[in-house]
């Protein structure tokens, strides 16, 4: 199941990454990287609950700011669904904003859970 858990986060990694910098490179949201936004949080929310179910700690800073940055990705991924069906080209080209500092969150999360990880 670690490998699995492992596999499913770097997953998120890879696409809530190429979504979020490839919207702020492009400089504004399309389709394509809004399907990344919701393929990243479908692979992190399945890499926390197998993570979850490994981990023997019952609160932790990791936990809480894990369950910040899912709240967060969905929040994300449901704003970007309805700014893309609104064709709102103003909050189009300036939706990356917010994506890049959802993404600076989520990684808070990710980098503590390699680094506890590691150190065990």
């Amino acid at each position: 199941m670690l490998t699995a858990a492992i596999i499913t986060i770097t997953s998120a990694l890879i696409f809530y990454s190429w979504g979020v910098w490839g919207e702020k490179i492009k400089g504004k949201l399309n389709g394509f990287f809004l399907a990344l936004f919701w393929i990243g949080l479908t692979f992190d929310s399945t890499g926390t609950f197998l993570m979850s179910k490994l981990s023997e700690v019952p609160n932790s800073f990791h936990k809480i700011t894990g369950i910040t940055a899912i709240v967060l990705m969905l929040i994300h991924a449901l704003w970007g669904t309805l700014v893309f069906i609104k064709k709102d080209k103003n909050m189009i080209n300036n939706f990356h904003k917010f994506s890049f500092f959802v993404w600076i969150i989520w990684l808070i999360p990710f980098l503590s859970g390699m680094i506890m990880g590691t150190s065990m």
